[in-house]
């Protein structure tokens, strides 16, 4: 009697079906033309922090046209610099993929690590291509789109330096964020007190250093899944400069006082904080 025996072909597990392929368009922008993973209730949006009135901003011109001409200049002090420097020299690992959001010539990473791979964006293409850390880079307004074509999961890291407040939709912004890293990757979100005004949202411009920052931490507290969010400070020593009067207080806000600039992060985490022996 003949016994029928079923051939099985072996299961092979592939722990990357839909690899990512990099395309630059016409624009020399990245077009990763990837599936979007399924989404989960994490990164929602659980309500909004600003107002209509605190999106606002004195220029409502598409910031594309206020970046159309390059700036190669530093818009922090070399003090904040090398705060901000020792910051992701402890939290960033050299096998890291970081995404530097908003970016533009200069990264501020040290620059005796290599990393595995570093992502710019921001609005001027110009700045972009002279930025050394970059591996290659997108141009994209977050005010008119908030959405990256990078898969689910793609970073470590994502920075975002000097630049959250002139985000109008932050909200939308730190929910990409969140989708956008691993698990147990971290955002990490650093700004001072200088900033072009006419750029700045109202509930950046009207705020202190205080407010700023507990703006900032809300930003992260909207979107389910990011651990509570952790604070850096570092205010300048000795004497503050007198900003009692009109043209004192115009020249602070764009920086021209003399003295360190205050240095302000506020970290958090996709899910968990991981925990490196």
């Amino acid at each position: 009697m003949n016994t029928f025996q079923p051939t099985l072909k072996p299961f092979k597990w592939n722990p990357n079906p839909k690899p990512t392929t990099i395309f630059f368009n016409t624009q020399n922008q990245i077009d990763p033309k990837t599936p979007q993973s399924s989404t989960s209730s994490a990164g929602k949006i659980k309500r909004t922090v600003l107002t209509k009135e605190g999106r606002t901003k004195f220029d409502i011109t598409p910031d594309r046209n206020f970046y159309t001409y390059p700036r190669f200049v530093t818009h922090v002090d070399n003090n904040f610099i090398k705060t901000l420097t020792n910051l992701y020299r402890d939290r960033l690992s050299p096998d890291f993929e970081i995404l530097d959001l908003m970016s533009s010539w200069v990264s501020h990473l040290p620059e005796n690590v290599k990393y595995k791979k570093v992502i710019g964006h921001g609005l001027n293409p110009q700045e972009l291509a002279k930025n050394p850390r970059l591996d290659y880079f997108v141009v994209k307004d977050l005010n008119q789109d908030q959405k990256f074509e990078f898969e689910s999961g793609s970073f470590d890291a994502v920075l975002c330096t000097v630049s959250v407040q002139y985000l109008e939709q932050p909200e939308k912004v730190f929910a990409e964020v969140f989708r956008l890293l691993r698990p147990g990757g971290v955002f990490i979100v650093s700004f001072s007190n200088r900033m072009f005004y006419e750029k700045a949202i109202g509930a950046w411009r009207e705020g202190t250093g205080f407010s700023r920052v507990q703006l900032v931490v809300q930003y992260f507290q909207c979107v389910e899944g990011f651990t509570e969010p952790e604070v850096v400070r570092k205010l300048p020593d000795g004497k503050k400069p007198d900003i009692s009067s009109g043209f004192d207080w115009i020249k602070g806000v764009f920086g021209l006082l003399s003295g360190s600039d205050p240095f302000y992060a506020v970290i958090a985490y996709k899910n968990f904080k991981p925990i490196y022996e």
